[in-house]
């Protein structure tokens, strides 16, 4: 019998995270209890994908059938220049036959992972906000990089404006399984299908204004087809079709240099937000949940909650600055940006394999078998 079994367990924030956690414990015996701010589960309408690495958690959990019925399987990352011509594609697919990169409507990957955590026993409670710590043995911060349970940890901060500015919207349409990025000087856009009708859009440009951090503020969709009206079809038409945006700027912050207390442990955003240049902010959440718990368990909480961290900290670390890396290459200007897409193509014509290889050590880890 593991360390789990009985133990009572709060967790705070029921984002994809903290409903992971949630069912990642009580898949282990544990009795947890969800506080969620919101009155209603996924009520925010973005596109998200979710990369080989976090399925494994999923499918572990036993929520895989239904979140491939929920999805659409991705098979392949494109990246294009303004005017929508190829500078590197990377067939997902052959690279990796055996692995499932997913594009999901964050609201169906909510509902499929409350449903879960119900049945598991999980009770959730709605329209709950916590601004003092739990009374329990064990709290697990998902609150976010807003909520409490960071700033109980670690103090207040003051997170580092990067001069980006992002739109997300989602449209009606669908189109080839495939997420495609299109990059501009200064700006670039991703995309990418969710089924059932619906099409996701991410776009970020560089500007100084200062916008407020979160991504639940309505922006201008005049504005966003202005910044972007230099790049052709098919980002033209999909960007036609926006009615409603929500707008962020998008500040950097350092990966949490305390996670844990012994009773509190934070993980997703709350310990190391991302910047969305590498689609793995809800993979290492998820990651994180099933590292929890398999600590938890195998065990005592102490002992448990540090090698947690251990664990996770170099791995956290290693994503964050790729995508920041990322950020900069999407960007790139003048006679930076003709010979980096220029490299780039030679690699897409001559090693097709090399550009998915690079991505590994990311994409091929397997969290179960590290963490039984």
């Amino acid at each position: 019998m593991g360390h789990l079994q009985g133990r009572r367990a709060a967790v705070i924030g029921a984002g994809i995270g903290g409903l992971t956690a949630a069912l990642a414990l009580a898949r282990r015996g544990a009795d947890v209890t969800l506080d969620e701010r919101a009155p209603e589960l996924g009520d925010v309408g973005a596109g998200i994908q979710i990369s080989a690495n976090a399925v494994r958690v999923l499918d572990a959990l036993g929520v895989g059938q239904a979140l491939r019925e929920a999805a659409v399987r991705n098979r392949a990352v494109q990246l294009n220049d303004a005017a929508a011509r190829r500078v590197l594609r990377m067939d997902l697919v052959s690279h990796r036959p055996d692995a499932d990169f997913l594009l999901i409507h964050r609201p169906r990957l909510i509902r499929v992972l409350s449903d879960a955590a119900r049945a598991a026993g999980v009770t959730i409670r709605l329209g709950r906000t916590v601004d003092a710590l739990p009374d329990a043995a064990l709290v697990v911060g998902a609150d976010g990089i807003h909520g409490h349970s960071r700033e109980w940890l670690n103090g207040r901060e003051v997170p580092f404006f990067t001069g980006q500015t992002a739109w997300r919207a989602v449209i009606a349409g669908d189109g080839p399984p495939e997420a495609h990025v299109f990059m501009g000087p200064g700006r670039h856009l991703v995309s990418y299908p969710l089924g059932r009708g619906l099409r996701n859009i991410v776009a970020v440009q560089e500007r100084r204004d200062w916008q407020n951090e979160g991504w639940s503020q309505p922006g201008d969709p005049d504005e966003l087809r202005a910044a972007f009206a230099e790049f052709g079809n098919p980002v033209r038409g999909w960007l036609a079709a926006v009615d409603q945006v929500n707008l962020w700027g998008l500040f950097r912050h350092p990966v949490a240099p305390v996670w844990t207390d012994g009773t509190l442990a934070i993980l997703g955003d709350a310990a190391h937000p991302t910047l969305p240049f590498l689609a793995q902010g809800a993979g290492m959440a998820i990651e994180d949940a099933w590292v929890l718990a398999s600590c938890l368990d195998a065990q005592p909480q102490d002992q448990a909650l540090n090698a947690y961290a251990q664990a996770r900290i170099p791995r956290v670390t290693r994503i964050v600055e790729a995508a920041n890396a990322n950020a900069r290459n999407y960007h790139l200007r003048g006679a930076m940006r003709l010979a980096g897409h220029s490299v780039l193509r030679i690699a897409d014509r001559i090693a097709p394999r090399v550009m998915p290889g690079r991505f590994d050590w990311l994409y091929d880890h397997d969290p179960i078998a590290a963490h039984p």
